[in-house]
């Protein structure tokens, strides 16, 4: 695997340090809690290291993301039968939503402007529009925009269409051009 180098990643060591932060604070937006987060990031990095460390460093970054989103899913399946078999019939049973201080504190320091942009109104509100979203949109508006994979990436880390790709990613700038319509 040392022979394969691919965006600067010669281990996949090194590509699960330098996706770290991000891939925490996406599965952070797609359960508004912290610990769990932690954990889902946790297994996606075990997972991915059992199953695709010998894969071409090229194909790493769709095959991380890919196991990661599932995870995410896997949570969900897992506290809807929670909810189903524990809660009485008509209670949602939400998880308290954690504060960005302390994803900051968990994985390290930010650079001066993304700790800016989480200290500004603006930033406040572009967490909660992108929270807000569905999560199929907003696993589509991070990887395609904050991550830059490019649309046959994003469709295989989904394992959906490269056309579901385009439509969830248009839906979900127009719901971010709605709410944050105010800092036009």
């Amino acid at each position: 695997m040392a022979d394969v180098e691919c965006a600067g990643y010669d281990s996949v060591d090194v590509f699960l340090q330098g996706i770290e932060r991000r891939a925490l604070r996406m599965a952070w937006l797609a359960t508004s809690d912290l610990d769990i987060a932690m954990d889902l990031l946790q297994d996606a990095m075990l997972a991915f290291y059992r199953s695709y460390a010998e894969r071409p460093a090229t194909q790493w970054s769709p095959l991380f993301y890919r196991t990661l989103n599932n995870r995410i899913i896997d949570h969900y399946r897992q506290q809807a039968r929670w909810r189903r078999w524990l809660l009485p019939s008509g209670q949602g049973g939400q998880p308290p939503n954690s504060t960005a201080d302390v994803i900051d504190n968990v994985a390290g320091e930010l650079p001066a402007a993304d700790m800016q942009a989480h200290l500004d109104d603006f930033g406040l509100q572009l967490q909660q529009a992108l929270q807000a979203l569905p999560h199929r949109q907003r696993q589509v508006f991070l990887l395609r925009v904050y991550e830059g994979l490019d649309v046959h990436a994003t469709a295989h880390s989904l394992g959906i269409s490269g056309g579901s790709v385009k439509t969830h990613l248009h839906r979900a700038m127009q719901a971010l051009r709605s709410s944050l319509e105010d800092y036009r």
